[in-house]
């Protein structure tokens, strides 16, 4: 199944976070917090001014991004767990 998103919204893959600190000690996965980065999956059209006029999309699939902690909704999509949240709940393009 594949899914593609609508508007101004987008799909995030979550990227894996760190699993020592910088001392060395291991983090267990109860204790690690989700990660605020990802990779774009898929990107809607864009959203749409009052008059029609369509506004285009600052990112694009491949995108490295920052999002805020709350950010999006979890969906899962052929067993994945990905994100789907609005353009505007994207904070960053990590380059």
């Amino acid at each position: 199944m594949a899914l593609k998103p609508l508007h101004d919204r987008v799909l995030v893959r979550r990227t894996e976070s760190e699993e020592k600190t910088a001392g060395g000690l291991i983090i267990p996965d109860s204790a690690k917090e989700k990660p605020s980065e990802g990779v774009v999956v898929a990107c809607g059209a864009g959203a749409r001014k009052d008059s029609g006029e369509l506004i285009e999309m600052a990112v694009s699939a491949g995108d490295r991004i920052m999002f805020g902690k709350w950010s999006g909704t979890e969906v899962t999509v052929d067993g994945e767990e990905l994100l789907m949240m609005k353009e505007s709940d994207i904070m960053g393009i990590i380059e």
